[in-house]
């Protein structure tokens, strides 16, 4: 994800945790849910926002006809979470977390053809130089965290997270210029508040997921009589994906 789209998130999130946080010091004089935490387990669900993203490694591929293509994601599109929470208490601090649900996102990719010549654009097809595909997730997520807490204070506990993610694709099949495989495991780090309200605890959370698996689908039968497709799989040697979410728990 480029500096600046991380920017705006961590911004975004760095003012509603103040706003969440000037709410929770308003009603410092009064302490609420206080016994929540010594609870051994339970339970919550969270809607949010999710930036995904995929790293994108080229291998400078030339084809027969001198065409080089290189693919890239230039711009990201938010996308929506869902998710039910458990949470087992196992320490004054630490909490193990198992939140499975529902990501929908996309993510646009443009390829460039760096031997051609936009000069000759016009006596030619514009697909010969610049093309673009739009790949469209429905992920169920399954993310196992481990959450450390500091010291309550008043009406606010800030946490970190440190954990894993497995994600499945439920998104059909398409034969297009890159296909992914159906599945990634993912290690997260992240980062929230826990705020006490008088019924329930808002849990701001910004997360950041790192895919561990080469989600390039090299093997595609489906485009043995389509070259003029296939040299996008060629002209790629590897896909990572990685996303930002940003949650809020109601537990």
């Amino acid at each position: 994800m480029d500096l600046t789209k991380l920017g705006h998130i961590a911004l975004t999130m760095l003012l509603l945790l103040g706003c969440a946080a000037a709410h929770a010091q308003d009603n410092d004089m009064i302490l609420n849910r206080p016994y929540a935490d010594a609870k051994r387990i339970h339970f919550g669900f969270s809607v949010g926002m999710n930036f995904q993203n995929i790293a994108i490694t080229n291998n400078g591929f030339v084809t027969e006809d001198d065409e080089e293509w290189y693919a890239d994601v230039p711009a990201h599109s938010p996308g929506f979470s869902v998710n039910v929470l458990a949470d087992y208490r196992l320490h004054e601090h630490f909490n193990l977390r198992i939140s499975p649900g529902l990501y929908f996102g996309n993510k646009v990719v443009n390829y460039l053809n760096h031997l051609g010549d936009p000069a000759y654009a016009e006596q030619t097809e514009q697909s010969h130089y610049k093309q673009t595909q739009n790949i469209k997730s429905t992920y169920i997520v399954l993310p196992i965290d481990l959450k450390m807490s500091a010291k309550r204070y008043h009406n606010m506990r800030p946490y970190f997270t440190v954990g894993g993610m497995y994600a499945f694709d439920l998104a059909k099949d398409r034969s297009e210029q890159l296909k992914l495989k159906g599945s990634d495991v993912m290690l997260t780090v992240g980062m929230g508040c826990d705020f006490y309200m008088s019924f329930f605890k808002l849990c701001p959370e910004i997360k950041f997921c790192f895919g561990l698996n080469n989600l390039l689908e090299r093997n595609r039968p489906d485009l043995n009589d389509n070259q003029e497709v296939l040299r996008f799989t060629q002209s790629v040697s590897k896909i990572k994906s990685n996303m930002v979410v940003v949650t809020f728990f109601f537990e």
